[in-house]
C-alpha cells in the first residue's frame, strides 16, 4: 500500500485504517486538536472525512489548531455546522462569517500561550488530536510536515491521536525539524535558546506508540499561496524601513546585522521585508513563525544566513523552487512548535525586532490588527502580540488608507485594542515612518498625523487633536467624537466628513 514505507516502525502498520474508519474516535462534543499552522502542515483526509460525515450525522466539535488551515478545512467544518467553538487563529472567510453572526464561538489567544492553557488546565484537554507527518521513524517518533504549530502539544495531551501520513509531502523534510516540549510549572527551567540557529530538542515528535489510535494515507497537497508583488506602498514602506535601520546601526543601537527578524503573514509583510533583497546589511537571521517567500529570496541573495520559524508558507512558484533545491536550505532553517518559535522568554533573550502589518492605528500609536470598525473579527492576533510585547524594536506597518482611499489606517482612536502604545516603537505607512519612542502622548500624535497619515486625512485628525488639546488630559479625546470615523464609515462606506 503506497506509503506503509514511511511507517518505519513495523509494529504500528497494523493501525492503518481508512478515514472513515478513524473518524469513529472522534465523539460529539470532543475537543479535537489539529495540526496545521498558516495553512501548512494540517492533517487533512481525516478533517475533511468529518466534515462530511457531520452534514448526516450532526456532532459538534471543539477544533484547536496550532493557527489557520488550508484546504478549506475550517470553511467544510462550519458549512456541516461541525465547529462549536473555536481557537487561537483562523483565517477562512466562511468560517469568519459564522464568527460573527455569532454562530461559532471563537477564542482569539496568543499563539505561545495556549499550549500551557492546556497543559495547565486553564483550557479543557485534547480527547483526539489528529497530527500530519512526513513519516513515523522506526523507534516510533512523528516527524512533522511543513509546520510544527501546536502538533507536539496535542500529542503529549491528547487522550488518543490519529496520524495522517502525508504522501504529498517530500521526505527531504525529515531533519529540518527541532521539538523541544517545555515542562509544566513550576518545575519548569529556562528554554536553553541563545542564537536563532540553536537546535535544542529532538527531529519529531515523541509520543507513546499505545496512544496512537489510528494512521491514515494522505495524498491531499497542501494549499499554496498567492503573494502579491510589491507595489509602490509596500516598496516606499521597505525604504522608510532600511533608512531607519540604516539610521540605527550609524547610532550604535544596532549591530551590522540588526539583530534576528521577525516578519508578520500576508503579502503586505511578505513585499516589506522583500525590501531588505536591495539593501546594504548582509548575516541578517530571522527568529520568527512562518517563513514565507521573502525567507528564501534573502536566502538565495546572500543577504540571510539562518531562518528559524514554525511554519513554511509559500506561494505555488516559491514552494517548487525550494523543494527542488531542499538541500541547500536544509542546514539553514528549522522549524520549531509555536510556543518556542512564539515564547517571549526567548524573544526578549534574543533581542528580535518584530515587523507586524496592522489594520489600523490610532495617533496616540495603538494599534487594532483583528477587528474591522472594532466588531468584525477578521483572523485573529495570532503571534503579532507574543512578538511586540518582548520586542528589542516592535514595529508595525500598514498603508495610510484602504478602499480607494474610504478607509484612512490613522484615526483618532482604534475601534479595537490589540496592542497598547505601550509596546509599540516605530509605526510605519508609505508616507514615512514614525519613531515614537520615548515620546508622550501628545507628541505621539504630532509625529503620527504628520508623518504616517494620507495627506488626505491630515487636516480632519489635527482638527481633531487641536480640540481635543484645547479640552486637555494627557491623551486628549473628544469621547463623543473618538469613534464617529469608523461609524461614518458604516453608514456611508467612508470615513471622510460629509458636509
Amino acid at each position: 500500500m503506497n506509503g506503509l514505507d514511511r511507517i518505519r516502525c513495523v509494529a504500528l502498520r497494523d493501525k492503518v485504517m481508512s478515514a472513515e474508519q478513524a473518524i469513529e474516535l472522534i465523539q460529539d462534543g470532543a475537543v479535537v486538536g489539529l495540526s496545521g499552522f498558516g495553512g501548512a502542515g494540517e492533517a487533512k483526509t481525516v478533517p475533511l472525512a468529518l466534515a462530511d460525515h457531520a452534514k448526516a450525522h450532526p456532532l459538534k466539535i471543539t477544533l484547536a489548531t496550532g493557527a489557520s488551515l488550508g484546504n478549506q478545512i475550517d470553511g467544510r467544518l462550519n458549512e456541516a455546522h461541525a465547529i462549536e467553538r473555536r481557537y487561537p487563529y483562523q483565517a477562512d472567510p466562511d468560517l469568519r462569517k459564522s464568527i460573527n453572526a455569532g454562530e461559532v464561538m471563537y477564542i482569539d489567544q496568543h499563539l505561545s500561550e495556549m499550549a500551557d492553557h492546556i497543559r495547565h488546565h486553564n483550557l479543557p484537554p485534547i480527547n483526539v488530536a489528529i497530527i500530519a507527518a512526513t513519516a513515523i521513524t522506526e523507534d516510533g517518533e512523528i516527524i512533522p510536515t511543513g509546520s510544527c504549530g501546536n502538533s507536539a502539544n496535542f500529542v503529549e495531551m491528547a487522550e488518543q491521536v490519529i496520524v495522517e501520513i502525508d504522501n504529498s509531502i517530500n521526505p527531504i523534510l525529515e531533519g529540518v525539524h527541532d521539538i523541544y516540549v517545555p515542562k509544566a510549572r513550576p518545575n519548569r527551567s529556562p528554554i536553553p535558546i541563545i542564537h536563532a540557529g540553536d537546535r535544542i530538542g529532538t527531529g519529531g515528535i515523541q509520543v507513546n506508540p499505545e496512544k496512537i489510535a489510528a494512521i491514515v494515507l494522505n495524498d491531499i497537497p497542501d494549499t499554496s499561496f498567492h503573494m502579491d508583488e510589491p507595489d509602490d506602498d509596500t516598496l516606499a514602506i521597505a525604504r522608510h524601513l532600511i533608512q531607519f535601520f540604516e539610521g540605527e546601526v550609524a547610532a550604535g543601537r544596532l549591530p551590522q546585522h540588526l539583530g534576528p527578524l521577525q516578519s508578520g503573514v500576508g503579502s503586505i509583510a511578505n513585499a516589506v521585508f522583500s525590501g531588505f533583497e536591495h539593501s546594504n546589511f548582509h548575516h541578517l537571521e530571522m527568529y520568527s513563525e512562518v517563513l514565507q517567500d521573502c525567507t528564501f529570496k534573502l536566502i538565495d541573495a546572500g543577504k540571510m544566513t539562518f531562518a528559524s520559524g514554525c511554519s513554511m508558507t509559500l506561494s505555488d512558484s516559491c514552494a517548487k523552487h525550494v523543494m527542488k533545491n531542499f538541500e541547500q536550505y536544509k542546514g539553514r532553517i528549522v522549524l520549531r512548535p509555536q510556543e518556542i518559535s512564539n515564547n517571549p522568554e526567548i524573544i526578549r533573550r534574543l533581542g528580535v525586532i518584530a515587523i507586524n502589518t496592522a489594520l489600523e492605528f490610532d495617533i496616540y500609536g495603538n494599534v487594532n490588527s483583528t477587528h474591522v470598525t472594532g466588531t468584525k473579527m477578521m483572523n485573529g492576533i495570532g503571534g503579532s502580540g507574543d512578538y511586540t510585547r518582548n520586542a528589542h524594536i516592535a514595529i508595525f506597518v500598514s498603508k495610510s488608507v484602504a478602499k480607494g482611499g474610504a478607509i484612512s489606517s490613522v484615526v483618532p482612536m482604534v475601534s479595537h485594542v490589540d496592542h497598547t502604545g505601550h509596546d509599540i516603537d516605530v509605526l510605519v505607512t508609505e508616507n514615512g515612518l514614525a519613531d515614537l519612542r520615548g515620546l508622550a502622548p501628545r507628541e505621539r500624535a504630532r509625529k503620527m498625523i504628520d508623518i504616517c497619515a494620507h495627506p488626505d486625512y491630515r487636516d480632519a485628525l489635527n482638527d481633531y487633536f487641536e480640540r481635543a488639546c484645547a479640552r486637555g488630559g494627557q491623551t486628549p479625546h473628544l469621547l463623543e467624537e473618538a469613534l464617529s470615523w469608523h461609524a461614518n464609515f458604516e453608514k456611508t462606506g467612508s470615513m471622510h466628513k460629509t458636509t
